[in-house]
């Protein structure tokens, strides 16, 4: 039998000293879902701070919550009134053929912005290639949803066939009675992979702007279209539907921004990971050219950020980078 000398005790006891400390440190990677290629990168917490109390009801506190990933860990708990205080909100469909730019609000094709005028609507069939489209009565009033009952039925993925070809208004009040609380985490969470937008909070929701309000997902353009209506954006990106009540589908200008002493483009609010969004372009009208797939990128003033696709685009961002919190939707 070999016995070892107290030599050779110690480097035994070293190396199984290392060799646990590598394995801590592994383990401590893994449930912070941080890649070690990130380890140092800045991470920035949530400023509460920035939201417009106007907006809120209540104070924004922190709870402990659950996030997308199974990480529990201390979030922000956000419940707004669902009314923007920064800007008016409409108007949508314009009444009659005449009507200019401003009776109507926006529609998004093709990464392009479009007013919806009385002109618009009523050159629809040529601008869609489709003589089915008829909004139009005959002595020029257009068809529009004005009431909660038509609004829901002509807002929902399977049209009421008989709103097709109507211009489709949700008006707030409506379903003023809708709050919604979210829960984002203090300190963001990087995950090693990506998410796709659409799961978590309830519809999908990508963030929340500093007033209060929800950027949602892309709007279902082609259900829309495929009953020939028109359900537009007004000036500031935004429409109304039952579900989440009044929300934005592009960021148009229109919303608090914090602009930033760099130059670089302005903050407009948080994503469901807590990341900061931000404009699509800096002062000097520029974007980014190293975003990734989800649109963010990294600097060490912002830490990792998103920027939002252009207006027309009808998006914000491409996917999550970090652990989403969640959205509680309540109504009285």
């Amino acid at each position: 039998m070999h016995l070892r000398t107290k030599k050779e005790n110690l480097m035994l006891s070293k190396s199984i000293k290392i060799i646990f400390s590598c394995l801590l440190l592994t383990a401590c990677s893994q449930s912070e879902d941080i890649s070690p290629s990130n380890a140092t990168d800045v991470i920035l917490e949530v400023d509460p701070t920035l939201f417009i109390p106007a907006g809120l009801v209540g104070t924004i506190t922190k709870v402990e919550k659950t996030l997308s990933n199974g990480t529990t860990t201390m979030c922000y708990k956000i419940t707004t009134s669902k009314t923007p205080t920064d800007h008016v909100m409409g108007p949508w469909c314009p009444t009659n053929a005449t009507d200019d730019a401003s009776k109507g609000g926006l529609w998004f094709e093709k990464g392009n912005i479009y007013d919806v005028d009385g002109a618009f609507v009523k050159n629809l069939a040529t601008f869609y290639n489709d003589s089915k489209w008829n909004l139009i009565r005959s002595d020029g009033t257009i068809k529009v949803t004005n009431t909660k009952e038509a609004c829901q039925a002509a807002a929902r993925p399977d049209v009421d066939p008989q709103y097709n070809n109507y211009c489709v208004e949700c008006q707030p009040t409506y379903f003023s009675n809708i709050k919604l609380t979210y829960y984002i985490p203090v300190k963001p969470i990087k995950t090693n992979g990506t998410t796709t937008l659409g799961g978590g909070a309830p519809g999908g929701m990508v963030g929340v702007a500093f007033n209060g309000i929800n950027f949602d997902p892309p709007a279902p353009t082609q259900a829309i279209l495929g009953a020939y209506t028109l359900a537009p954006m007004d000036d500031a990106g935004g429409h109304v539907n039952g579900a989440t009540g009044y929300h934005y589908h592009a960021a148009t200008g229109k919303s608090k921004k914090v602009e930033q002493v760099d130059g670089h483009a302005a903050m407009i609010g948080y994503a469901m990971d807590g990341f900061g969004m931000y404009e699509l372009l800096d002062k000097t009208n520029k974007e980014p050219t190293d975003l990734d797939d989800c649109r963010g990128h990294y600097d060490t003033t912002r830490g990792y950020h998103y920027h939002v696709a252009k207006a027309g685009s009808n998006s914000f961002i491409g996917c999550f980078h970090g652990a989403q919190g969640s959205v509680e939707i309540t109504t009285n």
